[in-house]
Order: structure tokens, then C-alpha cells, then sequence
């Protein structure tokens, strides 16, 4: 019974996840509405970082924010993400030192 109701759920999950993936190789969207679509995925991200950004230290959120602009401008640069998430510790750190 308790393997039935996990195959259950794992088929009740997996179902809404690949249904759109096949219908949406099949329709054209607008271009607009594809550039918003493919903003998303950023917007999801800054939603979820910031906050973190403005709660490194509380008592002084500039340190957070200086972290998040070192980051924002190493990206600007096209680096690698691994070098923004490095320079960002670096600032971080050095700056409550």
C-alpha cells in the first residue's frame, strides 16, 4: 500500500512538469511574451537573494549591499558566476574584519 501511494505521488507530480514541456514545443509565442517568459528566471533570483543581501549583518546592511554590487559588477563583465559569488564573500568579508 505505502509503495502504491509514492508511485501515486511521484506520477501526480511528474505529470503537470512534463505535460508543458510538450505543448510548448509546439506553440509560437509572441517575442515579447518570450522575453518575459526568459525573465522570469532572473526576477525568481533577485527575489530570493536579496533579502539575504540585506540581512548579512543586520545592524549594517551597507556591508550586504556593497557584497551585492561587487557581485552585480564582476557579472557585468561576463566572468564566471563562481567569481561573483567568490568576490562577493571577499567583500563581505574583508569589510567586518
Amino acid at each position: 500500500m505505502i509503495m502504491a501511494t509514492i508511485i501515486g505521488m511521484a506520477i501526480v507530480t511528474m505529470v503537470p512538469r512534463f505535460i508543458p514541456a510538450f505543448i510548448m514545443e509546439k506553440i509560437s509565442l509572441r517575442p515579447w511574451l518570450n522575453r518575459w517568459l526568459n525573465a522570469i528566471p532572473f526576477a525568481a533570483l533577485g527575489a530570493l537573494v536579496f533579502p539575504g543581501i540585506m540581512t548579512v549583518i543586520p545592524e549594517q546592511p551597507w556591508i550586504g549591499l556593497l557584497g551585492g554590487l561587487t557581485a552585480t559588477i564582476i557579472a557585468l563583465f561576463n566572468l564566471n558566476v563562481i567569481f561573483a559569488v567568490v568576490g562577493a564573500i571577499l567583500t563581505v568579508f574583508l569589510l567586518t574584519m
